[in-house]
């Protein structure tokens, strides 16, 4: 699979990179147009990632994002002014052809993988869908969920093989996720392009009380991981404040630091054959 069309997207990882929320459209600007550098510099296909909504937030009085109108037209706006292609979420089969009417890859919450309505009207959009593996669920099990992707799309005539498969980490205990390295592997038996979600994956979720925390001095070494794998994709939240930021500021890369993370993680894959073999 090249996603979208972009050869670069399979010759080397590519990057979905963004805000968790969409705040304000001159974030969304600022951060955008920071990946189009880092995406010259780097020659990476880089796609900008945000979110309309957080419908998952651990308080009701934690921000959820501007709502899917405002959130789609910020998102629009992102990408006729920097031509990156666009990524967001989407929680509620109705919300798919609308969205999939404006942006370019769609994304089901880690969450709702096992949702099977969600995931058949995603698939069967046409557009590309990224897959997130709960936190709850074995690496062998999103098999099966593929397989609701699949029929969805064949059976709308859509590419069934669009489909992305994403490791964000598994429960451990309490207010914990770990990575297992060997689940990064597992998942290619989907048959699907395998992205790592660097940044949630040291989420600490609920572990502030009434919001998650996160440890973002984890993000680098378990990307540099993922890297040596072989993964296709990386999946990094970035923020130019995320002591700031309104939704997973304690996960999220600070931009200013996010090219030269990338170019150590990248001289890892440039290390090791596309599976992973040095």
């Amino acid at each position: 699979m090249k996603l979208l069309g972009h050869p670069l997207s399979c010759s080397r990882p590519f990057l979905i990179s963004g805000p968790c929320v969409a705040e304000s459209q001159d974030l969304c600007l600022e951060i955008a147009e920071r990946l189009c550098g880092i995406r010259d510099q780097l020659g990476l296909f880089v796609v900008f990632k945000a979110s309309f909504d957080k419908a998952n937030r651990t308080s009701t009085s934690s921000f959820r994002g501007p709502g899917i109108n405002e959130g789609l037209r910020m998102l629009e706006e992102v990408r006729s002014q920097t031509g990156l292609p666009i990524l967001t979420d989407i929680h509620d089969p109705a919300q798919v052809p609308l969205v999939a009417g404006v942006v370019d890859v769609l994304q089901t919450p880690a969450f709702l993988a096992r949702q099977t309505d969600l995931i058949d009207a995603a698939a069967a959009s046409g557009r590309p869908v990224n897959i997130k593996k709960a936190q709850f669920m074995a690496p062998a099990d999103m098999k099966a969920v593929v397989n609701k992707a699949r029929t969805a799309a064949e059976r709308t005539g859509v590419d069934p093989d669009n489909i992305l498969v994403c490791e964000r980490g598994s429960s451990f205990g309490y207010n914990n996720l770990v990575v297992d390295m060997r689940g990064l592997v597992q998942l290619r038996e989907t048959g699907c392009p395998v992205v790592f979600d660097a940044t949630h994956s040291v989420q600490q979720p609920g572990a502030l009380g009434d919001r998650s925390g996160g440890q973002r001095e984890f993000v680098e070494p378990l990307a540099r991981a993922a890297a040596a794998v072989g993964v296709e994709g990386l999946f990094m939240e970035t923020h130019p404040r995320p002591d700031e930021a309104l939704s997973d500021g304690p996960n999220a890369v600070p931009l200013d630091q996010l090219e030269t993370l990338l170019r150590r993680v990248m001289g890892v894959a440039a290390s090791v054959d596309h599976d992973g073999s040095p």
